[in-house]
């Protein structure tokens, strides 16, 4: 028997319905906020993520499914989807045609690492991206959408910010900032090659004895230049005007090299220790870097297997859905086939091919999860009836089939 690859799981029956579940209440929440859908390749020319994600980061370096096609093209899977939207909308020339983009998407990402709880070498994400939008307004909508969803999946999560600063005051505090690390004698061999590449990096080591020896290191949050700190108050002033409550967390860097001003974190331990189950930001140089225009940009993406694995240990609403329609004896299979038909037009319908005993095929309905049930009988065929049941309200009647649709 040949099995599913290591770190990477199939998505039936209640898994199934939990992911649509997921992406289903994203998207809704999305298009409240003027987001429209968008698609892009899993698979892109490994440079793309080089130049966006950055060498420095443990994604490229370490993570990325990465080989040499037929065609001897240098191509990887994608492993985060804001690069691939973004050469998107370069290629689309929406840089140059200036104006507002606003984009959803959900899907498979890969990344290379130990499989384990909640992090899966093939995973899902839904995101979303704002392009040319350089208000700090925007930053403080798709964290309010972002709050928004975990809400209505009832997560309890701590939303963590903090600033990353632009282009002049981050070169700035870089360099304070190295010349604090470069002092430090015992930080581990991943910080040692982040002073060289991408030293904020450092701050996010997940070390116990480099969080200890980092406990006095600047912090970005002291050396914002005054645009950035005045945008940086305005943020936290429309959560709180809003009602999201926040920490500053003026360590929080995020995972990529792209991220300027804006960064924020969901964090939640309802899967064990906490952790990020979504989080975000501001990259204003990103399309930039991949050979556009200069754009602002801003977003956020969301880990669904997570979010799967605090919705499994709750209990959710059992909502009905659709109708489930039977018979009681084989010569009656073609009338509701028929009707079963017409039906699907409108309505989600599951047909019984098979004549059982009234309790049976409700049994079948109830394990369905179907809302309303429909049967033809022997009385219900001379009267060209049919048996309605409602599984949620238990209301029973017989309906004449002439008059089935309006009566649904």
């Amino acid at each position: 028997m040949i099995n599913a690859l290591r770190g990477m799981k199939d998505l039936l029956d209640n898994d199934g319905k939990l992911y649509k579940f997921i992406v289903e209440t994203c998207e809704e929440v999305a298009k409240n906020y003027g987001y429209e859908f968008c698609e892009t390749p899993k698979m892109e020319e490994t440079g793309l993520f080089k130049r966006s994600v950055g060498e420095s980061s443990d994604i490229v370096g370490k993570e990325m499914y990465q080989f040499t096609d037929k065609g001897g093209n240098d191509v990887c899977l994608r492993p985060e989807g804001t690069a691939g939207v973004v050469r998107a909308f370069i290629e689309a020339k929406f840089d140059k045609a200036g104006g507002v983009k606003k984009y959803f998407y959900s899907g498979s990402m890969f990344r290379y690492e130990r499989p384990q709880r909640g992090r899966l070498r093939e995973f899902h994400q839904f995101g979303v991206e704002c392009f040319g939008e350089s208000s700090v307004y925007e930053d403080a909508s798709v964290i309010l959408m972002l709050s928004e969803i975990l809400n209505k999946f009832n997560i309890k999560t701590t939303l963590k910010i903090n600033s990353l600063g632009d282009s002049e005051c981050m070169p700035l505090y870089r360099q304070k900032l190295v010349k604090f690390l470069e002092s430090k004698d015992g930080l581990c061999e991943d910080c040692q090659r982040r002073i060289k590449t991408n030293p904020i990096r450092v701050l996010d080591c997940k070390n116990d004895h480099c969080q200890m020896l980092l406990k006095d290191a600047p912090l970005i949050t002291d050396n914002l230049n005054q645009i950035c700190s005045n945008e940086f108050e305005k943020l936290k002033e429309i959560l709180a005007q809003n009602g999201v409550k926040f920490e500053v967390d003026p360590r929080l860097v995020r995972g990529l090299d792209y991220y300027c001003k804006t960064a924020f974190e969901f964090v939640s331990d309802e899967i064990g220790s906490k952790s990020a189950v979504a989080g975000g930001g501001r990259y204003d140089r990103l399309v930039e870097f991949l050979g556009g225009k200069a754009t602002p940009g801003v977003g956020w993406a969301m880990g669904i297997e997570r979010i799967m694995e605090i919705l499994k240990q709750k209990e959710l609403p059992n909502v009905r859905n659709g109708i489930y329609i039977c018979a009681l004896d084989n010569a009656y299979v073609n009338d509701i086939y028929k009707i079963a038909f017409e039906l699907r037009k409108e309505h989600k319908v599951e047909v019984s091919y098979e004549a059982k005993s009234p309790n049976k095929h409700l049994n079948l309905a109830d394990k369905k999860n179907a809302k309303i049930f429909l049967c033809i009988g022997e009385d219900e065929a001379k009267n060209s009836q049919i048996w309605y049941k409602n599984l949620d309200t238990k209301e029973e009647k017989r309906i004449n089939i002439s008059n089935l649709k309006g009566e649904l």
